[in-house]
Formats: C-alpha cells, structure tokens, sequence
C-alpha cells in the first residue's frame, strides 16, 4: 500500500464512509433512479431478503471466529474471517441496495401496535448501530491494509476493531431480526 494511504487512513475512512453512506440514502431517498439498474426477476427480487439474512447469519460467525482466532494469536486466521466479513457486508450491501432501488422499502404487514411499539424502535436502533459501524469498520480494514501487522500493535486497530466488531454483530443480529419480523412473523 502507499504511503500516501498509510498517512491518510482517517481521511480514507471518511471518504469510503461517506460514499457507503451516500450510497445507502440515496436509495433509501429514491435519489438513485431505479432505470439505471438492469431489472431482476420478480423470483430475484423476491429472494434478496433471505438471501441478505443467510448473509447476514454467515457474516455473524466470520466475525466471531475473526475475533476468536486474535485472541488465539492466529493473526492470519483473524485476518482471513475479517475480509471474509467486509466481502459478506458488500455483498449484503449490494444486494440490499439494488432491491432497494428497484422495489423501494418493504412495508410492515403486522399489526399497528407491534409497528408503533416494536418494529419500528428495533428498525430505528439497527440503522443507527449500521450507520454508526460503518467508519469504525473502514478505519480497521484501512489500517490493516495499510500496514504489516506488527505495526498495527501500535495503532488503534484493536480498539477501533473491537467497537466495530460489537457493533457490526449487533447490527447483523438486529437485520435477522426485521428480517423475522418483515417476513416470517408477520
């Protein structure tokens, strides 16, 4: 990696935050049109969201695991699950986002209540915890990949990899749960 991205981890962090961001609003906002996007069979579209739940569970274990092998030493294994992690939020996030912008949100099909009192503060607590993963998440990759891991003992990468480990497993865990309650509970 340069050294230009070994300097400017923070400001890599801040660029691919805001454009994962940017990215995830925009379709939330209907900014992103939906003509762009080549469009899937109803069957496809259909299937995303089991699709992102199985990714989601998968993603949950390679975390633990990842987080498992550190605190065994084995930093090739930890760092093997943690890009295994990231590749399995793109992939989560890709296919999240290109259903998103062809379809649009999923209504709620329970009953008012459960809508007002449940669905939506859990919905409310797992896009924050997501929203607030995503540069904790880069920033840990960022310097990972910029640095040979004996340096990154004297870094935050530990740190900054263990809140957004806590917090990537909590959002995970959280998606399953609107997943349950968007299409097997209700």
């Amino acid at each position: 990696m340069s050294d230009w991205a070994r300097e400017n981890v923070s400001v890599l962090t801040a660029v691919a935050s805001g454009v994962a961001l940017a990215l995830v609003f925009g379709a939330v906002g209907g900014v992103i049109p939906s003509s762009l996007l080549p469009r899937a069979s109803d069957a496809v579209l259909a299937a995303i969201p089991h699709f992102n739940a199985a990714v989601s569970a998968t993603a949950i274990a390679t975390i633990v695991l990842g987080w498992r092998a550190i605190s065994r030493g084995n930093v090739k294994r930890h760092r093997n699950f943690m890009i295994s992690s990231f590749a399995l939020f793109a992939a989560f996030l890709g296919a999240y986002l290109y259903r998103l912008i062809i379809v649009g949100t999923t209504e709620f099909p329970g009953p008012e209540g459960v809508y007002s009192f449940v669905y939506l503060p859990f919905l409310a607590t797992h896009i924050l915890l997501a929203i607030v993963c995503v540069p904790f998440v880069f920033h840990a990759l960022f310097l990972a990949v910029t640095r040979p891991y004996e340096d990154l003992y004297h870094t935050r990468h530990a740190q900054v990899g263990m809140v957004g480990a806590v917090l990537w497993l909590i959002s995970f865990s959280m998606g399953i749960g609107v997943y349950l309650l968007l299409y097997h509970i209700y």
